[in-house]
């Protein structure tokens, strides 16, 4: 459906995770992948939504000067949004079960931004969701890190796992934006297009 009506543009995501590549297929679009090596460093000052807002653009304006007219680049990240700090993706188990263990019994907040540029325009939108884990033993969280090795994922968790479907208690929002991509904006924002 929306595919056809894209089929004057070209859609290029600026993604290397298998998720949101996945996302992409599965919402029936034709795309490419194109990638940079971008260093995700933001201002210390900013929070929540203006961090992942700030990375998606900065993700973006590494193709500045490069896009043809038809292109449509997707740059997108995610955090999650915790006790008043961003959790990004963990350096080793330790700082996983850290991660893990302060969420537990709490609610955290899991922030997508999605940057779409084209040769002559911008547009950012985010997605929040909010997460409540049960109350989690620290087996769980050992079984759950050494077991998924989950150092590739904001917060240290996946929702579409094993951990996800013992440990959430509930979701409010996009449960699709927890795995990295708002896909009904997404897919709202490129209709509007054609």
């Amino acid at each position: 459906m929306l595919k056809e009506k894209l089929k004057k543009y070209k859609i290029i995501l600026a993604s290397g995770s298998p998720r949101r590549q996945q996302f992409f297929k599965d919402l029936d679009l034709d795309f490419e992948i194109r990638l940079k090596d971008v260093e995700e460093i933001y201002p210390p000052e900013l929070k929540a939504a203006e961090i992942t807002d700030y990375l998606a653009e900065l993700k973006a304006k590494a193709f500045e000067g490069e896009l043809k007219e038809n292109e449509i680049l997707v740059t997108s990240d995610t955090i999650v949004w915790h006790q008043n700090k961003a959790l990004g993706k963990p350096k080793n188990a330790e700082d996983a079960f850290d991660m893990i263990k302060s969420m537990s019994n709490a609610t955290h907040e899991v922030i997508t931004s999605v940057c779409f540029k084209t040769a002559d325009s911008s547009t950012l939108l985010h997605d929040i969701t909010k997460v409540t884990f049960n109350d989690l033993s620290d087996e769980a969280i050992l079984y759950y890190i050494e077991n998924y090795k989950p150092y590739d994922k904001a917060g240290a968790y996946g929702i579409q796992e094993w951990f996800g479907f013992m440990a959430v208690a509930k979701v409010e929002g996009s449960y699709t934006n927890v795995m990295g991509l708002p896909t009904a904006k997404v897919y709202d924002f490129l209709t509007t297009l054609v």
